[in-house]
């Protein structure tokens, strides 16, 4: 039986009835369910192994049950293995959770069927340097984030493009996005929204003391770099606004483009703007 994994969002009631019956229907096609141990909370009717574990089965889909946050976290797991994610949105706003509960199945049958897609995205790749040497490595979907602490005090930073200066200012922090997640954090500190398959990186200050300072667009091989120049008492880096590392004065995030993407699987032709009308309102009146 080929393997399939399960990952479930924490504190959905509705997954006790949904996840015994998906496992008995994936049992029926031939594919063997492995659950993360938010499933096993639900039912015990498929092994469970921690979420980090699940690539170590090699499974040849990944079904995601929740929200635009449990596909993030999944997308950064399994970001090494190119294996396709088939998101189910369970959650409040699903932007990137393209699939129904209602069309489950029917999805599913589709892609017994070979009748689907796969949307890459490209993953942003992050180091974080303190002295001259790399201290910690992340990838990301949709972004990282140099911000101060809780204080009400704009931080100081610095931006340089492929080594050469962009600007000096202080803010509340800087993004840099990926085009995917250029409808998230970026949108909402008014940066510009990117089609997926744009080859491009997004640079967007959080609040900066300078009317001029606006976000702006670059090549996607661009390598980019922020470097802590002045924090009232704390700064974070903060990845697909799920992980957070403590950030001293002087470090130095240096982004560019990973090496992994995320296949997302898609059934529909709905598309991107589909997306933008129907969970963003964009473009009405």
């Amino acid at each position: 039986m080929i393997p399939v994994a399960i990952v479930s969002k924490p504190r959905k009631p509705e997954l006790a009835q949904l996840l015994p019956e998906l496992i008995e229907w994936l049992r029926k096609h031939d594919y063997d369910p492995i659950l993360d141990r938010e499933g096993e909370c639900y039912t015990t009717t498929a092994p469970a192994v921690d979420r980090a574990d699940l690539p170590a089965h090699k499974p040849a889909l990944v079904i995601v049950l929740g929200g635009d946050g449990t596909l993030l976290s999944v997308a950064r797991i399994f970001a090494a293995t190119g294996t396709p994610v088939l998101s189910v949105n369970l959650g409040s706003l699903g932007f990137l959770t393209e699939v129904r509960l209602a069309d489950l199945y029917t999805t599913l049958e589709s892609w017994c069927s070979d009748c689907h897609t796969l949307d890459a995205r490209h993953m942003l790749h992050s180091e974080v340097r303190r002295g001259g040497e790399v201290v910690r490595t992340f990838e990301a979907l949709n972004e990282v984030v140099v911000s101060k602490g809780d204080i009400a005090r704009m931080g100081e930073f610095a931006v340089e493009l492929n080594g050469k200066s962009v600007a000096h200012f202080r803010a509340d922090g800087v993004i840099v996005s990926t085009p995917t997640g250029s409808t998230a954090y970026t949108l909402a500190a008014n940066g510009p929204i990117l089609t997926p398959d744009v080859d491009a990186l997004v640079v967007t200050p959080i609040c900066p003391h300078l009317l001029t300072l606006r976000p702006i667009v670059v090549p996607g091989a661009a390598c980019v770099k922020v470097r802590v120049e002045g924090v009232p008492t704390q700064c974070l880096l903060t990845v697909d606004g799920q992980i957070g590392f403590e950030l001293h004065l002087d470090d130095e995030v240096t982004c560019q483009r990973s090496a992994h993407t995320v296949n997302l699987v898609r059934i529909s032709e709905s598309g991107f703007f589909e997306a933008l009308r129907s969970k963003l309102s964009w473009g009405e009146r």
